[in-house]
């Protein structure tokens, strides 16, 4: 990796303690690709020792600390938790920058091409409908449902970071795929979140939301590209999105999608003008102020502003909504509980084994059908390595668990679903069994033709599935990664 160099001009620069020895190290770190893996890990585990400490009470009563905001009397979010703010605020500008990468990649990257396109595309697409379909079938019927949608997902900043701690041991072209796969993945998630985890919509909000959209579009087409305008936009975009009762992360996403990605400037109009600057026998701010000018407008503004919020998503919102969603309590009852419903197996059989037979076999289909074509880089062993790694859902696999099991009026059902095959058999039975009965409920534990529900919430459940499936999916990708020769790339 190049050294990262630091202008002497500067503070960080400098040769105080603080700088040498703290601030420029701390930087250097942040240039690493699996910082943000690291600090998303680094989170988790907070969450999880905080949770399960003696002061484990606080974390739920801070997380559900209520959040009320508004402008001259008009609500914005008003009747929310903390975490629900994490989710639906935080989140959308995390998913803006997903829809910026989405955008760079359909303009100027691998998703330009049809051709190069279509191996990540149909990976993905296995990588989705496999383990959705495994999901579904372990669950159907039973009170975790509607969490399908859960094991669907790829964490690129997990999945990117673990692969990097290979180094130069995988090629390039490998990543790129990888890269590549999340983001069609995170498309298919996109959709997901829309279609089925929205409720109530309202069609006059959604029509505002419509409205505010088209109106940015247009402003992009006249090359209105002044960035406040459209901060301002965005955040009434995001509002309306909120009350329409499509899930707020989507107005990130669409707002991604419309932001411009091609530069107002050439790159040979801007190395004239560097040179002209550069030959002038004299030169005055005004000259500087115009070079400038056309310098920055070399770089889109999808560009420059995923340059700026990337790392605010990656070293601080990611790694803030881990801490907000994966602490569950993992005490050996628990556990036993978790392991023994459905819910849970369904997400590590999704993950782990969905995600890997899922994007295997698609990709070889579409190989061998002609329509992608495999990179000389790309093994059977390193294609099922990859495979296992996209089996990390963890950040979206616990967003869309939060959606599909959050709420209380899903816990209402989930309640209902639990205890209705044994309403009648207890009706019937209720003088001759009261005993028993009454020790059920002390044990807290309710039972479903599924088995055990309890032990936690079947969102708890799901939480533990996808941590588990997370570290399965990240320790296999790795040994079979690991233990493969990668051809170079250029084979």
């Amino acid at each position: 990796m190049q050294e990262t160099k630091f202008s002497d001009l500067t503070f960080i620069g400098g040769e105080s303690v603080f700088a040498r020895f703290f601030a420029r190290p701390f930087k250097r770190f942040l240039a690493v690709e699996a910082a943000g893996g690291v600090m998303l890990l680094l989170a988790t585990a907070i969450a999880l020792i905080w949770v399960n400490s003696p002061w484990g009470d606080s974390y739920d009563a801070f997380w559900s600390a209520p959040v009320n905001l508004s402008v001259n009397g008009i609500e914005i979010f008003e009747g929310h938790s903390l975490t629900d703010f994490v989710n639906d605020a935080l989140m959308a500008l995390f998913f803006f920058v997903v829809g910026l990468e989405i955008k760079r990649e359909l303009v100027d990257g691998q998703l330009q091409n049809m051709k190069d396109a279509a191996l990540p595309a149909f990976a993905a697409l296995g990588g989705m409908v496999v383990p959705a379909a495994l999901f579904f079938i372990i669950n159907k019927g039973g009170p975790g449902e509607d969490g399908w949608g859960i094991p669907m997902a790829t964490d690129i900043a997990f999945a990117v970071g673990i692969v990097s701690l290979l180094g130069d041991r995988i090629s390039r072209r490998l990543k790129v795929f990888l890269l590549s796969l999340a983001i069609v993945d995170d498309i298919g998630a996109i959709i997901v979140i829309a279609l089925f985890y929205s409720s109530g919509i309202s069609a006059a909000w959604l029509l505002a939301t419509t409205v505010l959209l088209a109106l940015i579009f247009v402003l992009g087409r006249l090359r209105v590209w002044w960035i406040p305008i459209y901060v301002v936009l965005g955040s009434i975009v995001w509002w309306t999105t909120f009350r329409s009762g499509i899930h707020a992360t989507i107005a990130g996403v669409a707002l991604g999608l419309l932001t411009p990605a091609r530069p107002l400037q050439n790159e040979d109009e801007t190395r004239a003008i560097a040179r002209w600057l550069r030959d002038k026998p004299e030169v005055f701010p005004v000259d500087v102020r115009y070079a400038s000018f056309h310098i920055r407008e070399s770089m889109s503004v999808a560009e420059r502003l995923e340059t700026v919020l990337h790392p605010i998503t990656s070293y601080a919102i990611i790694p803030i909504f881990a801490l907000a969603n994966a602490g569950v309590r993992m005490d050996g009852g628990i556990i036993a509980d978790a392991l023994q419903a459905r819910v849970t197996w369904g997400i590590i059989i999704g993950l782990v084994v969905g995600k890997t037979i899922g994007i295997t076999v698609f990709s070889l289909i579409a190989t061998k059908l002609g329509i992608a074509k495999r990179p000389a880089a790309m093994t059977l062993r390193n294609l099922v390595g990859l495979a296992m790694i996209a089996g990390i859902g963890f950040t979206v696999s616990l967003f869309v668990n939060g959606l599909a099991f959050g709420d209380a009026e899903h816990h209402d059902e989930v309640a209902l679903v639990a205890e209705a095959p044994g309403e009648l058999a207890f009706t019937e039975a209720e003088d001759s069994h009261s005993d028993d009965d009454s020790h059920a409920e002390d044990d807290g534990h309710s039972e479903t033709a599924s088995g055990p529900v309890e032990g936690g919430t079947v969102e708890d459940n799901a939480k533990i599935g996808i941590l588990f499936a997370s570290v399965i999916a990240s320790v296999g990708g790795l040994l079979i990664l690991s233990g493969g020769k990668t051809p170079d790339d250029d084979e």
